[in-house]
């Protein structure tokens, strides 16, 4: 059998190596904020973790961090982001 991918609305940001500017004011969506805030978004030394549903991952620079629609968070990388996702105006 042979299935397609339902069309679902998603947020995301690409992370580049920090959450937040030089004064500590985040510049990422709210929900990342939120995400940080509660340990979800985990900083060890200067790696950026990610809990997800599967376990903590590794968020490698560039990667996309995705919000799921059950409000799950993962990485993704931009190479299938981008074969995956378009903009929705």
């Amino acid at each position: 059998m042979k299935y397609r991918k339902k069309p679902v609305v998603i947020e995301a940001f690409k992370y580049d190596g920090d959450l937040s500017n030089n004064e500590g004011d985040f510049y990422v969506p709210l929900w990342a904020e939120k995400a940080y805030e509660e340990g979800i978004l985990i900083f060890r030394g200067t790696d950026l973790f990610v809990k997800t549903l599967e376990g903590e991952m590794l968020v490698s620079l560039d990667d996309y961090i995705i919000k799921g629609v059950q409000g799950e968070l993962y990485p993704c990388k931009p190479d299938i982001f981008g074969a995956t996702y378009e903009i929705v105006e």
